[in-house]
């Protein structure tokens, strides 16, 4: 159940809180991963081991998908499934900032019906479960009004800007900012303190599980690059971009979006 679930991920989250401010940023042990997949740290690696201990546990039937865990087929045949991603945003920890998140979610047949992002360091908890809504420290939360691009604040990559990335090589002229989590940024737009998000690079699934649903539930859209809605659990768990915005905005800019950029990275 969506409700059962989601209080489950709260009390994971809130402990992996514990766990990984207990290691200094910049004196974390860290190490970069093979072919260019990123740095981890002795934090990440420590609060994958609570998750992954303490969430199949409680739901033995789910099945497991982390970004610090080598992957298999068995979460392929299960109905449930968990989609954590430790610390995202593993680069601003190392770096002791405070703007990495857990974030934690649960899909079934492929989409999220639980979902949890908590930046520890902010005191903030995103929250959502499948028709109930989104909150923000137990507080409702809501997508913003915009419907105009122009007017727009938009958590972009600056690669996002490149010509290639829209049709006749015209860039929407909406402002831009960023933030070093994906699944962050995803949280701000359900709050309403920016407009949309959009990263056009191929995303994993752990990074944006979570938002998905919390972002959907907060009166969002959110889809991959190409409009397209997002589904889990697949067998290579990674999704074509991600664009996530208030809903006046969203059709404006898949229909600026020049699919023949998809590609290219950004």
């Amino acid at each position: 159940m969506p409700a059962t679930d989601l209080s489950l991920l709260i009390d994971a989250a809130l402990e992996a809180g514990k766990i990984a401010t207990r290691f200094s940023g910049r004196e974390a042990q860290r190490w970069d991963k093979p072919e260019g997949a990123g740095p981890v740290t002795e934090a990440d690696l420590a609060v994958n081991a609570m998750l992954e201990q303490r969430l199949p546990a409680a739901r033995p039937g789910y099945g497991w998908l982390s970004e610090e865990t080598e992957d298999g087929p068995d979460r392929l045949s299960r109905e449930r499934v968990f989609i954590v991603d430790p610390i995202d945003g593993t680069r601003s920890f190392a770096e002791g900032a405070r703007t990495w998140a857990h974030s934690l979610a649960v899909a079934e047949h492929g989409h999220v019906t639980a979902a949890v992002i908590y930046l520890p360091l902010r005191d903030l908890l995103f929250a959502a479960a499948l028709g109930a809504g989104a909150t923000l420290n137990n507080a409702p939360i809501r997508a913003s009004d915009c419907d105009s691009l122009e007017v727009a604040d938009i958590l972009a990559a600056k690669p996002t800007l490149e010509p290639h990335h829209w049709r006749n090589r015209r860039t929407p002229g909406f402002k831009r900012a960023h933030r070093p989590s994906l699944a962050y940024r995803m949280a701000l737009v359900a709050q309403g303190r920016f407009d949309g998000m959009l990263t056009l690079r191929p995303s994993w699934e752990w990074d944006i599980a979570a938002g998905d649903l919390i972002l959907r539930e907060a009166g969002g859209i959110c889809s991959d690059r190409q409009c397209r809605p997002l589904r889990f659990n697949n067998a290579h768990p990674r999704l074509d971009g991600v664009v996530g915005t208030a809903p006046g905005i969203h059709d404006l800019i898949c229909t600026r979006l020049d699919p023949a950029g998809a590609g290219i990275v950004a």
